[in-house]
């Protein structure tokens, strides 16, 4: 594959990595809303607060919400420092990893599976094990995880 075309697919990567994690922060915060909305639908004055436990379940639940949605935002901020168009020459932060395993890799922020093109990448936190073990090589160079060993085939 030309440089060209996997600066492209990355770019495009890095699109879809950046609407999935828009539609998580999206759901976060009408989950939050809901919660809160939920405990103040239930706020009375009546002597009698039946329903204070319900309104402290889902302050709580607005508030892990929230706490959710922090990291959502954040991990939002780190998508936008990935440099898409620049080549990447080791597995580092922003690079798409391919390896001997059959990995697609995306060095980004822990989303997951990221389906694109018919092909399908897992977007990784640099925080994870797997890309711990690999971190800092190069195209060609092996590397072990969990007692397998294989190698990075390309890096960009």
């Amino acid at each position: 594959m030309a440089q060209d075309d996997k600066l492209k697919r990355k770019q495009q990567l890095l699109t879809e990595c950046l609407r999935l994690q828009t539609q998580n922060v999206e759901q976060l915060r009408a989950a939050m809303l809901e919660a809160q909305q939920s405990a103040n639908d239930n706020d009375d004055d009546t002597e009698e607060k039946l329903f204070n436990s319900y309104r402290e379940e889902m302050q709580n639940k607005r508030d892990l919400f929230a706490r959710q949605l922090d990291q959502a935002l954040d991990d939002m901020a780190l998508l936008h420092k990935v440099t898409a168009l620049a080549e990447s020459k080791d597995t580092s932060f922003g690079a798409v990893v391919e390896t001997s395993a059959g990995q697609k890799l995306f060095i980004s922020i822990s989303l997951g599976q990221v389906k694109l093109n018919g092909d399908t990448f897992f977007a990784l936190s640099p925080s994870a094990p797997l890309f711990k073990a690999m971190a800092g090589k190069k195209k060609g160079e092996p590397y072990e995880f969990r007692g397998q060993t294989a190698s990075i085939t390309d890096v960009y």
